[in-house]
């Protein structure tokens, strides 16, 4: 598969692909939440977008060394599978449309203090930022102490982005970070309409963080996590590397002073300095091991 070499045709993509892909698949999913098989059509828009994002990655990559190959799309296929989509399935699903349905009526209208009467659009916006404190202080706590870096360093130990790698993550970080985000929704008594619409955009949005295709996003990274932002985010350098710690937005970023974007390229060389096991087996035993920083 060849790359386009049409310079001005790759400038003009460059800028339109974040938010053709991102709305187009949010386009996508209100149109699916209100049919018959939201669950079946939720997964296919998801499949439908690592798919372009696949394909753009060929064509127009955004790093050429990254499309080179790292031995890793088993373990992170694995991850993805067995640790975070079978975590997320069990806490969205299980814990919280079964056993928080059971124990507190997050369905009833006088639960909380959520204003329920008002459009589900401006609900999902509210929703997004209010899961994002939870999910912006999860990610900063697994970056600056280092027993939960342990965990979260499976993620980081990545030495190219790509959509593979996307949901690459220890099951006791994912965890950490799903429970964060959505026991604030539920304290404030925020209907599963939102809880669902939270866990589809973060789904989108962590796709195309990590892929590796040339985008351009101008204001868009003021607001949103963006690939550009992200991959400062996996540098190796932690003046970098320990920045954007957003999900979805980088509004609590902007406030806590750890929003990051330089007026260059960055870095293509990323990683962590520990040795990580190759097999999938050993990255998830491998932060049981030691929970004291070395010296």
């Amino acid at each position: 598969m060849q790359p386009i070499e049409n310079a001005r045709l790759r400038y003009v993509l460059s800028w339109i692909l974040w938010p053709v892909l991102f709305f187009g698949a949010v386009s996508l999913t209100i149109w699916a939440f209100a049919g018959d098989s939201p669950v079946l059509m939720f997964n296919l828009i998801y499949l439908s977008l690592a798919a372009s994002l696949l394909f753009l990655e060929r064509i127009m990559p955004h790093e050429e060394q990254w499309l080179e190959k790292d031995g890793q799309t088993f373990a992170n296929l694995a991850h993805t599978l067995l640790s975070k989509g079978v975590v997320q399935g069990l806490i969205v699903f299980g814990g919280v449309i079964g056993i928080t349905s059971m124990v507190t009526p997050v369905d009833d209208a006088g639960y909380g203090i959520w204003p329920r009467d008002w459009p589900m659009a401006v609900q999902v916006v509210m929703g997004l930022i209010a899961a994002e404190f939870g999910l912006y202080w999860a990610h900063r706590i697994a970056h600056e102490w280092y027993p939960l870096w342990r965990f979260h360093a499976v993620h980081h130990s990545v030495t190219r982005l790509w959509v593979i790698n996307t949901g690459r993550f220890h099951f006791v970080d994912s965890v950490f970070s799903i429970i964060l985000g959505i026991t604030i929704l539920l304290i404030l008594g925020a209907p599963l309409e939102v809880v669902k619409w939270l866990s589809a955009v973060t789904a989108y949005i962590g796709l195309l963080t990590h892929c590796n295709v040339e985008m351009r996003f101008g204001p868009v990274s003021w607001v949103f996590n963006t690939p550009g932002l992200h991959r400062w985010h996996h540098s190796q350098d932690l003046r970098e590397g320990n920045k954007n710690y957003g999900e979805n937005l980088v509004i609590w970023d902007q406030i806590f002073g750890t929003y990051f974007n330089a007026d260059r390229r960055p870095p293509v060389d990323i990683g962590i300095p520990e040795a990580m096991p190759s097999g999938f087996v050993q990255q998830l035993l491998w932060p049981f091991k030691s929970f004291r920083k070395p010296e």
